[in-house]
């Protein structure tokens, strides 16, 4: 999660995978929204019971409707799953706990704790035992809507199918008027809406999906992005599909966001829509945002890369990252750009791992990293505090500027470091940090299912989309802020600090950034021609960041590879082993290469 409310509706028609596909999805895939309902009004020929359940943002109604229009004379019973969920008022009672709403501490409502008692909390167990008892009775029924798998309920059907939609729509649909939280009547206000979404909506989601798919409790799988379009596998087929994307290196459909300091590198990069009024958050590996795409003979086939994460475990990420983290893709990728921007990032911090389990129910801490891909003159990454007493002096101002609207020197106080291309910072959680204005950042972050950057900041900014001043979180960020994060301990210990690890005729490898506080370690390949690497159980993240094309490709299967251009991001996944990085350009290359210390 990372709190995406506003993405931009445009699908990078680029970010494709091209697999072998197999036989079973082939023969197995139904595309259409007609022809999937003839194929599930088919099932009742020998299922009594059918559950049709969906992600909170798929539009599933269009499906339901031509059922009952086909079905219409069958006999068959149709019950909204929304019958068995508890009064939206004590349902709304019940998340209370979880969206907090003192407007000192969060003066937007930006922040929750994470809901953890899933469907089976916001489902009245009475109806559902009469529900259960209901269906044993001999009788045609499709129940439907969100939370028809429920734990509870799942085992009661002869059939059952899920409908996903990948998270660029579901926030899209919440955005249109297309979906309400689980259990309300009425609309809430779309930012409060949202962060109910990511906090308890979502969230009960994806723990019911990681269920389902873990015990093999979905029988047909329905991505469905474009509901008169979607596409539906059976659930072999579709892990078969997942272990053809699996055996090769992957990329994500990035989501693209405009913002008050985006900038326009990406934006030219990647050919992306006119009517975007710039480009800030290029989100090309947010594990829980992105997708993943497919390409076979008659279309693509879209699914969100978590689902597929959820599914892969242990193949895609490694032992120890399932071990450690849970199931959940440990490192986020994203790039942000101010690259002739009118600003700068706002001044920020991020909570430590006792503040954000405390307060947030969270993972663990959330630390970030910058490098510098594209800089232009005079490009300043800021990080840390000038002296010893300037942080106290800049909270003193900024509290005050939350009040007067006054501007705040900030240079005078905030550590400035040359950008350059290939800079590379560390910023541990609690460090004062912001991009500067005109450079291009891959930012590589912790694990947190949410994301919680306190501004301090902002240079008095409106937000270009909502019209309203951009929110601070001066209590937050005071009470995580490492004031002592001076510039002389910031060059000491979080700047360029790298080493060469090998090198040989081929190329080099350089340790570009690790610090002890953070669990990854990141690195550069520098060559001209080809290097071979070896995953050694562990997932890679590669990322171009100087140089035209590059193939990347197993040494043992050549025929698995991935041709990367400019400032792609593909995941390697943990099980590849060794690989090979080959230049299909001309002069000398440098991959940035993610993976967790060993």
């Amino acid at each position: 999660m990372s709190f995406m409310f506003h993405p931009f509706p445009y699908a990078d028609p680029g970010a494709v995978n091209k697999i072998n596909v197999p036989e079973s999805v082939q023969k197995g895939l139904v595309k259409g929204i007609q022809n999937v309902a003839k194929k599930i009004a088919d099932f009742l020929e020998t299922a009594d019971t059918i559950g049709i359940d969906a992600y909170p943002g798929a539009e599933y109604e269009p499906l339901i409707n031509i059922l009952k229009q086909r079905l219409a004379d069958k006999n068959v019973e149709f019950i909204d799953a929304s019958s068995v969920l508890l009064p939206s008022e004590v349902i709304t009672a019940k998340v209370k706990a979880y969206l907090p709403e003192d407007r000192t501490v969060d003066p937007v409502l930006l922040y929750g704790r994470r809901y953890r008692d899933g469907y089976q909390g916001l489902q009245d167990s009475k109806k559902v035992a009469q529900l259960k008892s209901y269906l044993k009775n001999g009788k045609k029924m499709i129940v439907y809507g969100k939370g028809s798998l429920s734990e509870t309920l799942q085992d009661e059907f002869d059939l059952r199918v899920w409908i996903d939609v990948t998270p660029r729509t579901a926030v899209l649909n919440c955005k249109n008027g297309k979906n309400r939280n689980i259990g309300m009547t009425e609309e809430l206000p779309y930012s409060l809406m949202m962060r109910r979404n990511y906090y308890v909506d979502f969230e009960t989601a994806m723990e019911q999906r990681w269920n389902m798919i873990k015990n093999q409790k979905i029988d047909y799988y329905i991505t469905a992005d474009e509901p008169v379009t979607m596409s539906m596998l059976p659930f072999d087929a579709l892990m078969e599909l997942f272990d053809e994307l699996n055996s090769r290196p992957i990329r994500c459909r990035p989501v693209y966001l405009e913002g008050v300091w985006g900038g326009y590198y990406i934006h030219k990069l990647r050919n992306l829509p006119k009517e975007m009024r710039n480009c800030a958050w290029v989100f090309d590996m947010i594990p829980l945002e992105v997708s993943l795409v497919a390409e076979l003979e008659n279309g693509e086939f879209e699914v969100p890369f978590f689902t597929f994460v959820q599914a892969m475990g242990e193949k895609l990420l490694g032992n120890k990252a399932c071990t450690e983290f849970g199931g959940y893709f440990p490192i986020r990728f994203n790039y942000d750009d101010t690259f002739h921007s009118s600003g700068n990032m706002s001044i920020q911090c991020h909570p430590d791992e006792k503040y954000v389990v405390t307060n947030h129910d969270e993972f663990g801490r959330q630390d970030e990293s910058y490098y510098v891909v594209r800089a232009g003159h005079q490009a300043k990454t800021f990080l840390g505090f000038e002296e010893k007493n300037s942080g106290r002096e800049f909270l003193e101002l900024a509290d005050r500027a939350q009040k007067t609207h006054e501007m705040i020197d900030y240079e005078k106080y905030i550590h400035a470091v040359d950008s350059v291309p290939g800079t590379q910072v560390m910023i541990p959680a609690g460090t004062i940090h912001a991009s500067g204005r005109n450079q291009v950042i891959l930012e590589i972050g912790s694990l947190t299912v949410g994301s919680y950057t306190y501004k301090l900041y902002d240079y008095q900014r409106t937000d270009p989309i909502t019209g309203v001043p951009r929110p601070i979180h001066m209590k937050m960020g005071k009470d995580v802020l490492r004031t002592e994060r001076d510039a002389s301990w910031v060059n000491e210990n979080l700047v360029n600090h790298g080493y060469v690890l090998r090198e040989d005729a081929s190329g080099k490898e350089i340790v570009v950034g690790e610090h002890d506080l953070l669990y990854f370690s990141l690195r550069n390949l520098i060559f001209e021609k080809e290097m071979e690497d070896d995953t050694n159980g562990l997932f890679h993240v590669l990322a171009l960041v100087d140089g035209e094309k590059i193939r990347v490709e197993s040494v043992e299967h050549p025929e698995l590879y991935y041709e990367m251009n400019s400032l792609d991001i593909i995941v390697v996944p943990a099980h590849f082993g060794k690989y090979r990085v080959i230049n299909l350009g001309v002069g000398v290359v440098t991959v940035h290469k993610t993976h967790l210390k060993v």
